[in-house]
């Protein structure tokens, strides 16, 4: 084993079992989810800290009292709610390989459900009315998908066959599986041609803000932009004036702020369909969430550097899930 430190998960042993056979019986393994108090008297010796999935900052303040701390492995894709709160020489660790499929899965049901007009169909049932006709197809679009990590391959995946053209965008250019990816300073040429903006981008410095009303104005007329990103991406004062103007049409499953108050415009502006930040959130969660952490367990035990890393304050360096 590589070390004696504790390690602290947010779920049980029964549920993580089988455990890598380095860590022995587990009895180095707290099962703690950082919310709990009292906290363990173990914090001291953490050497490796499972954070629960949420983005809460309770968890996080725990990390203050780990000064032993080597490896924090959070179980969300985005991480820029840990990082205030990453001490020099941790290494982060993103749940890369947990939210592809659920993600992408929401992306694409955003997107039929707002071309389909689903939600008009379901206010019809309610008022018990029959309101025929037609709607836009997602055949013979052109989708722009903005930000081409592991979720935006894994939302292009599920068009393939939807019979639309997708053009994919990330920060540089490089071919991928599906066909060429553009870097992102073509984006201001190519959002003219697109029908359907699809985000995927984490939220960075570089990305906050980067759908505002030059972005927007850009896109044709009945353009529908889908984010399952974050909600800073999007300029939300920018989005509205395009909505209440008919302009363009948004689904949602992030949005700033978050939660969306009740009484907030963007509730209530034509042509939007929100879901409450949904896109991870699925059965097809827990499955890989257990089976990342098992993974980077059983490497912890075997003195091998763990997968995932987005952080390295030892070596001052990030990596994106968008790149």
């Amino acid at each position: 084993m590589v070390t004696e430190g504790r390690i602290w998960v947010p779920y049980t042993l029964e549920q993580l079992a089988p455990l890598p056979g380095g860590l022995g019986d587990g009895s180095i393994v707290d099962v703690y989810d950082g919310f709990g108090v009292p906290v363990p008297d173990t914090a001291a010796d953490v050497e490796f800290y499972v954070l629960p999935y949420t983005f809460d900052r309770v968890p996080l303040t725990r990390i203050a009292e780990m000064p032993r701390l080597r490896v924090i492995q959070a179980l969300t894709a985005g991480y820029e709610h840990v990082l205030p709160h990453l001490p020099p020489g941790v290494v982060l660790c993103n749940g890369r390989g947990i939210h592809e499929t659920s993600t992408a899965e929401l992306a694409l049901a955003l997107t039929l459900a707002a071309l389909r007009d689903i939600p008009t169909f379901v206010r019809g049932q309610d008022a018990g009315e029959w309101r025929s006709g037609f709607y836009p197809a997602l055949a013979d679009k052109r989708v722009l998908i903005v930000g081409y990590g592991a979720i935006g391959e894994a939302v292009d995946r599920r068009l393939q066959g939807f019979e639309v053209d997708v053009v994919r965008v990330a920060r540089s250019a490089r071919s991928g599986p599906h066909g060429p990816i553009r870097a992102m300073a073509d984006l201001p040429g190519l959002l003219p041609h697109a029908d359907v903006v699809i985000l995927t981008v984490p939220l960075t410095e570089d990305t906050r803000g980067l759908v505002d009303a030059d972005f927007l104005a850009r896109l044709p007329d009945g353009a529908l932009v889908v984010n399952v990103a974050r909600g800073p991406v999007v300029d939300t004062d920018a989005l509205l004036a395009e909505l209440r103007a008919g302009r363009l049409r948004a689904a949602l499953d992030v949005t700033d702020p978050e939660p969306l108050p009740a009484d907030h415009p963007l509730r209530f502006a034509p042509g939007v369909l929100i879901s409450p930040h949904v896109g991870g959130s699925s059965s097809a969660f827990l499955p890989r969430a257990l089976r990342l952490i098992r993974e980077q367990l059983a490497r912890w035990s075997e003195g091998v550097t763990p997968a995932n890393i987005v952080r390295d304050r030892a070596t001052k360096t990030a990596r994106s899930r968008s790149a």
